[in-house]
């Protein structure tokens, strides 16, 4: 079933009834939901984070009534050029803990050389060894296995373990998602990503990092059946199994690491770009509308911000926004387009 076949009030009703729900997106609130940018300055990357946070309220405020907390990062591949910067993720873990939440990191990376990439060429898995094997790999290799020991924060990798079906009603894709249980469980989900161009989906920001959340042991490595059953339905730039997940996760606060960017041929593949800023909201179409904004992007280039708004989210466009911090324009750069293409199912084709 499509977005146009369904109001807002239709959606909001109907999201209730799921085991969870996107309160923040979904907002009724006539008040202008906020986003932050904030300057990384003299490399100080934990300042800018708590910053962007105060222009919010404060990490009490923008937890409020949220014991567990889930941070998710952009952890793709095991290379550090691509993905989300741990010191990010280490402020964020150190303010949460400050106020007295429990905090854990989880995340299912797509695809890691040695395990699902060989010779050069990507294959699709659903093997859990190799699943459990390539995510420990690319924990270590990136620094996260040390930071959740240095903080005592537990590291999930969410490919396997105990695994539940959540509803989502009209989905686009399916009407039930299976996800890690501790997604389920968390309070609420915070998205980490890295700014990033992307050959399907133009960008990747907050909404499009929670395909991660996608367990690899059902969808496969690269979420390559995902992928397959959601172009069946004609999902423009996998627009339709994003704004599932949106829907199907408790997303209430993106921060996104805009330390340094990539444009081009993202997520892996593109030109590496020094922003040094920090983007937070906790309304996930506003704050990835104000990066693309940033990127040069406009809402219309993007068909994921087109199908959360026809699925019932909002704002409906950037003025609609209210920017705390430094402004839009002021740290603006028009990043290279990357050369879309759409997902045929030869990409991660074969299966090991």
């Amino acid at each position: 079933m499509t977005g146009d076949r369904f109001t807002r009030r239709d959606f909001i009703k109907k999201s209730t009834t799921a085991a969870l729900g996107l309160a923040t997106a979904c907002s009724t609130s006539t008040e202008k939901p906020v986003v932050s940018i904030v300057r990384i300055e003299n490399g100080k990357t934990e300042n800018a984070v708590g910053k962007a946070l105060d222009l919010l309220g404060g990490i009490k405020t923008v937890t409020k009534g949220k014991d567990s907390i889930l941070l998710k990062p952009n952890l793709v591949t095991e290379s550090p050029t691509c993905t989300t910067n741990p010191a990010v993720i280490r402020a964020l873990a150190t303010l949460m803990k400050n106020a007295g939440k429990e905090v854990r990191i989880g995340e299912g990376s797509a695809v890691a050389t040695g395990f699902n990439i060989k010779d050069g060429v990507a294959f699709r898995t659903r093997k859990q060894d190799i699943l459990d094997s390539m995510q420990n790999y690319v924990f270590d290799q990136l620094g996260y296995s040390e930071l959740a020991r240095s903080m005592h924060v537990p590291l999930i990798n969410l490919h396997s373990g105990e695994l539940v079906q959540v509803d989502v009603p009209n989905g686009f894709v399916n009407n039930k998602i299976t996800l890690h249980k501790s997604i389920v469980d968390v309070d609420m989900l915070c998205s980490v990503p890295m700014m990033k161009t992307h050959v399907l989906a133009t960008v990747t920001l907050g909404m499009k990092n929670l395909i991660g959340l996608y367990p690899g042991t059902v969808y496969y490595s690269a979420r390559s059946w995902l992928h397959d059953r959601a172009a069946e339905k004609k999902s423009p730039g996998i627009a339709f199994e994003i704004v599932d997940m949106v829907r199907a996760s408790k997303l209430g606060l993106v921060v996104i690491d805009a330390s340094t960017a990539m444009e081009g041929n993202g997520p892996a593949a593109g030109n590496l770009v020094k922003m040094d800023l920090i983007i937070a909201g906790t309304n996930p179409l506003a704050v990835d509308m104000v990066a693309a904004s940033i990127m040069g992007f406009t809402t219309k280039e993007i068909p994921t911000f087109i199908w959360a708004m026809k699925s019932g989210m909002g704002p409906g466009d950037v003025s609609g926004i209210e920017i705390r911090g430094d402004s839009i324009d002021s740290v603006k750069r028009k990043f290279a387009k990357p050369n879309l293409v759409p997902w045929d199912g030869t990409w991660a084709a074969q299966e090991i």
